[in-house]
């Protein structure tokens, strides 16, 4: 991990494309947000505040370890939410 700066730019650029993936889904469909968009923009949200929480806790004992699991976090939940996007179409 190059630094704890470049990792929450990569969990702030990574959970802000999928919400706009479903603003971009919600504009070329229905043209207005749905309860099953919200839920995926509310999970995207409450990923990116869990995200930053660990980022920003100051007793770790293993720093290399403790970012390397947050980066894996960041990718399931990346993951996950964008197989639910798919799963909209």
């Amino acid at each position: 991990m190059a630094n704890v700066k470049n990792l929450k730019k990569d969990i702030n650029f990574v959970l802000g494309d999928i919400i706009e993936a479903v603003y971009l889904f919600e504009m070329s469909t229905t043209g207005k947000p749905t309860p099953e968009t919200n839920a995926l923009i509310d999970e995207a949200i409450a990923s990116f505040d869990n995200l930053i929480a660990k980022v920003n806790a100051k007793k770790v004992e293993n720093k290399k370890a403790h970012f390397k699991q947050i980066n894996q976090e960041l990718e399931q939940a990346a993951n996950q939410l964008i197989v639910k996007i798919n799963a909209l179409q």
